[in-house]
């Protein structure tokens, strides 16, 4: 099956199983049990939470890459093309190589029937094991416990934060999403939590397994721009003056902190360089795009959750200016909760669908803005929503695209076509 191309394996994944998401590890665990020759990296670090897991995971992948290592990061979803999902030292590998594990995984395989995840992540895992890498940082898709990247054992286990999110699998509290959350630690290896405010399941799991927990504003903290924390040995480190970062610094200081963990060399200089390269599509990503002969100052982020639509009013508070939304959002979103932090932060909006068949309509986001009593229009799809804001906008606006890794996606093909990004 190698000669058929990246595309019509894609496909293919997507008929294997009946439904997208089946929540448990037998099928995949058998399946990589065929597959397994040892270890995928000296050091493995699997990331969770319910928001920041991407750039947390890129972060920490730039600090690696920083001292010289070579560095494998797995994550979901990705924007453009698959591939994205699978990279090695910041760059994602071939369609070659791709195709290469998918038909690895599907000879050994039989008559097990794995989601389009499942048999993603285990392609994933058969590509780590042929790169002789250093240091892996695998990305949870769903959860933790139940998620195919929990197959692996983490020698640090991350959960950025702790929110209410995807409740038909998760659970409607704080405390059963953390229980699902903590399903990634292990017996006697490192835990770390960038929520300040722990959910009393993920305290009693680090106990139960004799994990030693670094809680955000306990074994680490910022104060102002200056980070502090420990070492392995629990001794005292700090890095002072971490540069402007336009992804969270809250997740740095994570990612600094599991760094910290691994006893690698602590260069001020070199963890501060690190950090300011980082950068992650998608995420607070900030473009400009030439709109018949008008320059268009453009946000585009990723955020689809109560959580994150705090933390994108949060920073857009601190540059105010006139502001032009484009929204889509999913229908198992919470739209309320999406759209409240952001309704007086934004001075005109466009909705549109989104590319899925999970999408909402158009005239339901109109509908909620509406009866909110914002001044909105609505559009056949992103791209044209974007015409319609760009065309509008002024010098000094900035065209804000929010509300869903579908609607980003769209939004940066579009961007393509415009010749800039």
């Amino acid at each position: 099956m190698t000669e058929r191309d990246l595309a019509s394996w894609l496909s293919y994944l997507e008929q294997l199983h009946p439904v997208a998401i089946d929540m448990g590890l037998q099928r995949a665990a058998a399946v990589w049990q065929r597959l397994a020759r040892g270890r995928l990296a000296p050091r493995v670090i699997t990331v969770t939470g319910t928001n920041g897991k991407g750039s947390t995971c890129a972060f920490l992948a730039s600090l690696l890459r920083g001292q010289g290592l070579r560095v494998g990061v797995y994550a979901s979803p990705h924007l453009l093309r698959y591939n994205e999902r699978v990279q090695i030292n910041g760059q994602p590998v071939t369609d070659e190589l791709l195709c290469e594990a998918f038909a690895a995984v599907e000879a050994r395989r039989g008559d097990i029937p794995l989601t389009y995840f499942e048999m993603g992540t285990l392609a994933a895992f058969w590509i780590f094991q042929q790169q002789e890498l250093d240091a892996l940082v695998l990305e949870v898709g769903l959860g933790g416990r139940l998620d195919a990247v929990n197959l692996v054992d983490a020698d640090l286990a991350l959960i950025t934060s702790i929110g209410v999110d995807h409740v038909e699998w998760l659970g409607d509290s704080r405390e059963s999403v953390a229980r699902e959350k903590a399903g990634i630690l292990r017996a006697g290896h490192a835990a770390l939590c960038g929520d300040e405010d722990v959910p009393q399941p993920l305290l009693d799991e680090a106990q139960r397994l004799g994990c030693p927990l670094h809680v955000r504003g306990r074994s680490f903290a910022l104060a102002g721009r200056d980070w502090h924390g420990v070492d392995a040995q629990g001794h005292p480190l700090q890095l002072e003056a971490l540069p402007e970062l336009d992804l969270p610094v809250e997740n740095a200081a994570l990612a600094l902190q599991a760094y910290a963990l691994l006893g690698l060399p602590w260069e001020a200089q070199r963890l501060r360089q690190s950090l300011a390269e980082t950068q992650l599509a998608g995420r607070l990503q900030r473009c400009q795009v030439t709109v018949r002969g008008k320059r268009v100052a453009l946000l585009l982020d990723v955020g689809h959750n109560p959580h994150a639509a705090h933390y994108l009013a949060q920073r857009l508070r601190q540059r105010p200016r006139r502001r032009l939304a484009v929204f889509g959002l999913l229908a198992d979103k919470d739209l309320p909760g999406v759209l409240q932090p952001l309704l007086d932060l934004c001075q005109d909006w466009c909705v549109a669908p989104l590319d899925s068949p999970r999408s909402r309509t158009a005239a339901e986001l109109a509908d909620y803005l509406r009866e909110a009593g914002v001044s909105v229009r609505q559009a056949d799809s992103v791209c044209s929503a974007l015409d319609i804001q760009c065309a509008q906008a002024q010098e000094g606006d900035e065209v804000l695209v929010f509300g869903s890794f579908f609607c980003v996606a769209e939004a940066l093909t579009w961007l393509q076509t415009q010749g800039e990004g």
